[in-house]
């Protein structure tokens, strides 16, 4: 009997092999090869904090033109300054644009047109704007629902709409959304905002294969915790339950998370992750997602059934922590 197992464990090791090596070397040979940003136009949104600040530095010294787009004129015009001093080379330019993401689809075609007419033709567009909000989620009202809809999903949805067709034209460039890690495993107090960054992850796959005809890349980062002005924000009413989950995957500073971001998408990557919560989370929840590397294949195929094991064990504590947070309140309202 064991060596019928063995037998069988051994034909199953050589079929998954023949599989992955079968498929790493059709992505191999689609692979896009490492782009330079030397004069080319980076349109990043959220660009004036956070990831999208220090995406736009990491651009700024690979010699990019960049433009950046927000809501708050003086921030862009303070992080405008900042990623100046990160120029390269003499010649770069950085426009900032004030915008809310999630406002007309008119007024978002007009300022990519303009700053396509100031810095050229755009390059790689990066959805970095977003936010977070962490509440149960009969305690989130459907307003903010909507809004974290309107500003994570649909806000990305309409910029990358805007600047498509003259990319497709170009046959060169790429689209980066950030999700997040609650894009790929939704958790307490993430209901609302898990489900705008598990959209994102639709659109990115769905526009994964429609463009790459046209030689054009889509990335999809899931930091986790990043410590930026956003995060301190949604860390003042963040459930206790929310908070010690989160905690696992540690906290990252953005700009390892946007230097981290820049190199995979300059090399074509689709999935982009810091840190092993992050891998193991992306290689679990990898299912039909683009095949972009050899080497994440053969990783994928070859760690996903331990890295499920894993998982549950997360999974456990995670669920501990939650009735151990609820057992605390009771015990707490006994008391009183």
């Amino acid at each position: 009997m064991i060596y019928i197992l063995w037998d069988l464990m051994t034909i199953e090791f050589v079929i998954v092999t023949c599989i992955a090596l079968f498929f790493g070397i059709w992505a191999g040979f689609y692979a896009v090869k490492p782009r330079s940003l030397k004069g080319k136009h980076v349109m990043i949104t959220g660009g004036s904090s956070g990831i999208g600040k220090y995406l736009a530095i990491e651009c700024a010294k690979n010699g990019a033109h960049i433009s950046i787009v927000a809501r708050n004129p003086t921030l862009l015009e303070e992080a405008r300054v900042e990623i100046l001093k990160f120029a390269s080379i003499a010649e770069q330019k950085v426009s900032c644009f004030s915008v809310d993401v999630s406002g007309s689809y008119e007024q978002i075609e007009r300022t990519v047109l303009q700053a396509e007419e100031e810095l050229g033709p755009l390059f790689l567009l990066a959805n970095c704007a977003g936010y977070a909000k962490a509440a149960r989620f009969e305690d989130t009202s459907v307003e903010e629902i909507k809004r974290l809809m309107a500003v994570n999903y649909f806000g990305a949805a309409q910029f990358s709409h805007a600047v498509i067709s003259g990319m497709k034209g170009r046959r060169e460039g790429g689209i980066v959304f950030v999700s997040s890690q609650g894009g790929l495993c939704g958790i307490y107090g993430f209901a609302a905002y898990a489900a705008s960054k598990f959209a994102l992850r639709g659109l990115a796959e769905s526009l994964a294969m429609e463009l790459k005809p046209y030689n054009l890349t889509v990335t999809v980062s899931f930091p986790p915790d990043t410590d930026t002005p956003g995060f301190a924000e949604e860390n003042k009413d963040k459930p206790e339950e929310t908070r010690l989950i989160s905690e696992a995957a540690g906290l990252f500073s953005p700009e390892t998370v946007a230097k981290v971001l820049l190199d995979h998408s300059l090399k074509g990557k689709f999935t982009s992750t810091v840190g092993f919560e992050g891998f193991l989370q992306s290689v679990v929840c990898i299912g039909m997602a683009p095949i972009t590397s050899f080497f994440d294949l053969l990783l994928q195929c070859f760690t996903m059934g331990i890295f499920r094991l894993v998982s549950a064990f997360y999974l456990f504590k995670f669920d501990r922590i939650v009735v151990k947070c609820m057992e605390n309140r009771d015990l707490k309202k006994r008391s009183q």
